[in-house]
């Protein structure tokens, strides 16, 4: 004999089984290491006015956790940001350049893999450059970042116009230096020293490598297997960013962009950001310095910005980033370029403001 299961066709479902039935809330909040970065980063964008203390020069873990992934962070700051003014030019977004967002390529799927494996190929081919534990690591960039305006008739934002910023970091990450044209002629990013002039400043908190905040040696020691390097990027930024696999993307991108790798690691970190889902091929994008390329790139989850690596399309050498804005949103308009950098220079120098091919002073 046949039963008919039992159903509750007339009562309505009670509180019990609706939780059971619909999906777990989220957390909205941000972790707290997250949110401390992102306050820090606010903090240091708002301006002081004439007459006002100078303000305490950028600590180095802010540096690398929030200029470096300034791009990713974009849009998290506008809604907080944006969103507080309340006077003229709150809510506004000025500068940064723009591209015509009619015709912004989507980008295609097609030919990524390919294109990806070429780049890690051409990474691979480059030269060993090896510091020595008393050496540093130099990198020259141009960039161009969100900053914002609190005054007491409300907030204001605008991208900053492209300028150079030089870094000098120690294998280790314990020691460095940076200069950034418009902002400082030079300060401290040591751990364990104070320098001295020039905003210099010791920095009390210990530095621990991660790859949020990666030293030459912790690149080095990365796996190069991109299954085993993906599965521990998912796992140390659970939790961060716009998604899983956008955060995982724009890791990779700071990593490749705010260090010097090996050609060893940095073709195992573009194998393994063939393995992001919804990574795709950008025709033409434009880096900081004006230079033309072919980008990888990739959208967050709701759509509103994406997140370009872009590589000079004859020789997939990497040129450099750039973040575009989808939709309008957050007082952005669709096409406005809300971040971009130009890699001009890595190399190994022996001292904190040495550079390539000057007389040693």
């Amino acid at each position: 004999m046949n039963r008919t299961p039992w159903r509750r066709t007339q009562e309505p479902l009670d509180r019990a089984e609706l939780s059971r039935l619909l999906p777990a809330p989220g957390d909205p909040d941000l972790p707290h290491d997250r949110r401390r970065l992102l306050e820090e980063h606010l903090m240091n964008e708002i301006q002081p006015k004439a007459g006002a203390p100078k303000a305490r020069p950028v600590r180095r873990a802010l540096y690398v956790g929030v200029p470096l992934t300034a791009m990713a962070l974009a849009g998290v700051l506008l809604t907080g940001v944006l969103g507080a003014g309340s006077g003229p030019g709150a809510g506004e977004v000025r500068g940064g350049g723009a591209v015509d967002h009619g015709a912004v390529d989507l980008g295609s799927t097609q030919n990524v893999a390919s294109t990806l494996s070429r780049i890690s190929a051409a990474a691979e081919r480059q030269p060993v450059q090896e510091p020595d534990e008393d050496q540093y690591v130099y990198v020259k960039s141009t960039v161009s970042f969100l900053r914002t305006e609190v005054g007491p008739k409300g907030s204001k934002s605008w991208v900053s116009p492209p300028h150079t910023r030089e870094d000098w970091k120690s294998p280790d990450g314990q020691k460095g230096w940076y200069v950034e044209e418009g902002v400082t002629e030079g300060a401290s990013l040591d751990y364990d020293e104070n320098e001295g002039g020039g905003g210099s400043e010791e920095l009390n908190a210990p530095y621990r490598p991660s790859l949020n905040a990666p030293s030459y040696d912790y690149l080095k020691a990365l796996p190069t297997d991109p299954d085993v390097l993906l599965k521990k990027i998912y796992e140390e930024t659970k939790g961060a960013g716009n998604g899983p696999h956008q955060q995982a993307f724009v890791t990779i991108g700071d990593l490749l962009r705010g260090q010097l790798a090996s050609p060893k690691v940095s073709a195992a970190l573009y194998r393994t950001a063939a393995k992001i889902p919804g990574v795709v091929l950008v025709e033409s994008a434009e880096d900081a310095a004006g230079r033309e390329g072919v980008a990888v790139a990739l959208t967050d989850r709701e759509g509103v910005s994406r997140t370009e690596w872009i590589f000079d399309r004859k020789t997939y050498a990497h040129l450099g980033e750039r973040t575009v804005q989808l939709k309008d949103a957050y007082g952005v308009k669709a096409g406005t370029v809300t971040a971009s950098t130009a890699a001009l220079e890595r190399s190994v120098v022996d001292g904190k403001g040495d550079r390539p091919g000057a007389a040693k002073h």
